[in-house]
C-alpha cells in the first residue's frame, strides 16, 4: 500500500470514528441521562478539555480494552490502587511514632487489629465491591456512560463532580444516621465502629449491608447522569482520598478542613467514632451542612469551643 493511500485510509477512520460521536454516545439513551444532560451536558466539547491533556493515554485504553473491562476491571484496579496506596502510610505512621503530635488520639492500633482490617478489606473488596461493579455495568451503560474520545470538557466534569459530592452529602447523611439507630447500629454499624481509633484502610471495613447500603450514596450520583468513564474514574479517585484522609486519625496543617469551609475531614469524623453509641452526632460524609442545619454536630461543637477556650486561657496565662 503506498502512503498516500494509507493517508486516505486514517482519514477515513478518522471520519468513522467522528460519526460515532453521536449524541446518544454523548449523552445516553436513559431517561435521568436526558435530563442532567441539559444541567450537565456531555457533549459540549472544549478544545482546552481534558480531550487536549491526555488522547493518546485514553486512545490506547479503547483500542486495547473493552468498555466492559475499563468500566469494570478498570475501575476495581484503580479503586484498589489509590486506596491502599493512600491508606497504608497511616499505618506506618502509627508504627513509626513520626508525626505524632499530629495524631488526634494517643491510642494507636496494634498490628494485629491493623492485619485483620487490610484481610476483611480484601476479602470485601473482591466478594461485593467487585460484583456490584459487575453487576452495575448494564446500568451505567443505559444511562449513557461512554468510554469513547472526545474526552469531556473540565467544565462539563467539574460540574459533575460537585453535583455528585452534593448528591453523596446529602443520601450519605440520611443513610448514615438510619445505621445509627439502635437495631441497625448493633447489628450492622457496629462492624466500623470496631475501630474507635481509625486509621486510614479503616474507611472502608464495614459490614457487607452497609457497603451495599452507605456504597449507594456514591454511586447514585454517576448511576443517573452517565458520565463519561474519566468522570468516573476521577470521582471514585476523589472519594477514596477524601474517605481515608477522614478516617486517617491525623490532623495536619494541610488537612482540607483548614481551607476549605464546611469541610468534615479527620478531627470531625474522628469525633463521631470515638463515641460507640448510637446518637455519636456527625453524621456527613463530605462537607458537614447536614450536621449543621439539623444540628446533629452541637456535640462536637461544645467539645471545640472548649479546647479553642483553653487554649485561649493558656496563652493568657503565659503572657502574665
Amino acid at each position: 500500500m503506498s502512503a498516500s493511500d494509507k493517508c486516505s485510509l486514517e482519514q477515513e477512520e478518522k471520519k468513522q470514528v467522528s460519526r460515532s460521536f453521536s449524541d446518544d454516545n454523548l449523552v445516553g439513551i436513559g431517561g435521568f441521562g436526558r435530563v442532567y444532560s441539559g444541567i450537565m451536558p456531555s457533549r459540549e466539547i472544549s478544545d482546552f478539555g481534558l480531550a487536549k491533556l491526555m488522547p493518546e493515554g485514553q486512545e490506547y485504553l479503547i483500542t486495547h480494552f473493552s468498555d466492559f473491562q475499563l468500566a469494570c476491571l478498570g475501575s476495581f484496579f484503580l479503586h484498589e490502587t489509590v486506596f491502599f496506596f493512600s491508606g497504608l502510610p497511616f499505618i506506618w505512621l502509627e508504627r513509626s511514632g513520626w508525626l505524632t503530635k499530629y495524631k488526634i488520639q494517643a491510642k494507636i492500633n496494634s498490628p494485629a487489629s491493623q492485619e485483620k482490617c487490610i484481610a476483611r478489606l480484601l476479602l470485601y473488596h473482591f466478594g461485593v465491591n467487585l460484583p456490584v461493579m459487575l453487576c452495575s455495568y448494564p446500568v451505567f451503560r443505559y444511562m449513557g456512560m461512554r468510554t469513547s474520545l472526545p474526552l469531556p470538557s473540565w467544565k462539563v466534569v467539574i460540574a459533575q463532580i460537585i453535583f455528585y459530592f452534593i448528591l453523596e452529602d446529602f443520601v450519605f447523611y440520611w443513610g448514615h444516621r438510619i445505621l445509627h439507630t439502635k437495631w441497625l447500629y448493633k447489628h450492622v454499624h457496629s462492624v466500623h465502629h470496631e475501630y474507635a481509633t481509625p486509621f486510614g484502610l479503616t474507611s472502608e471495613y464495614a459490614h457487607p449491608a452497609e457497603i451495599l447500603f452507605l456504597g449507594f450514596a456514591t454511586i447514585v450520583g454517576p448511576a443517573i447522569t452517565g458520565p463519561h468513564l474519566i468522570t468516573l474514574w476521577l470521582w471514585m479517585v476523589v472519594r477514596v482520598l477524601e474517605t481515608v484522609e477522614a478516617h486517617c486519625g491525623y490532623h495536619f496543617p494541610w488537612s482540607p478542613s483548614n481551607f476549605f469551609p464546611l469541610y468534615g475531614g479527620a478531627d470531625f469524623h474522628d469525633y463521631h467514632h470515638r463515641l460507640l453509641y448510637t446518637k455519636s452526632g456527625n453524621y456527613s460524609s463530605t462537607f458537614t451542612y447536614m450536621d449543621r442545619i439539623f444540628e446533629t454536630d452541637i456535640g462536637y461543637r461544645k467539645l471545640k469551643a472548649l479546647k479553642s477556650a483553653e487554649v485561649e486561657y493558656c496563652t493568657e496565662e503565659k503572657k502574665l
